[in-house]
């Protein structure tokens, strides 16, 4: 297990959107560098508290994104993601412009409604062997 150096996203395990958005980003990270683990595994639970980080994430339950020294939340999160992908995906870091609170005001619509438009699976996925390495927890 790394000592939380990877970049990791976090996610909500039970959420179709966000399972979704794993599976897109196991797919666009060419140079696998990202790590996963659910929200609700040990292992995000570990890296939460060994990382004094509770009060930072505090009712986010969608994705949070862990670079190795920083956690991002909400619209951060999801820059800080595609800066990580590199490539075209950076294209996407000019909605940094965009303050905060607006870019989180979309977040948060998108993030309370999910279950209800996306719908919420019994329980988290569970990593094929190719995976394993990558789905952390």
């Amino acid at each position: 297990m790394s000592e939380f150096t990877d970049p990791i996203v976090l996610f909500d395990g039970v959420c179709n959107l966000c399972n979704g958005a794993v599976n897109v980003l196991l797919d666009l990270d060419k140079r696998k560098r990202l790590k996963f683990a659910s929200l609700q595994s040990e292992y995000a639970k570990n890296l939460i508290q060994s990382k004094a980080l509770e009060e930072k994430v505090r009712g986010i339950d969608s994705i949070l994104f862990w670079d190795g020294k920083e956690i991002y939340n909400k619209s951060n999160a999801i820059l800080e993601i595609c800066s990580t992908l590199g490539g075209f995906w950076k294209i996407f870091l000019i909605t940094y412009i965009i303050p905060r609170p607006i870019r989180n005001l979309f977040y948060d619509l998108i993030a309370k409604n999910r279950y209800k438009l996306f719908g919420k699976r019994e329980s988290c996925r569970m990593p094929t062997p190719e995976l394993k390495e990558r789905i952390l927890g």
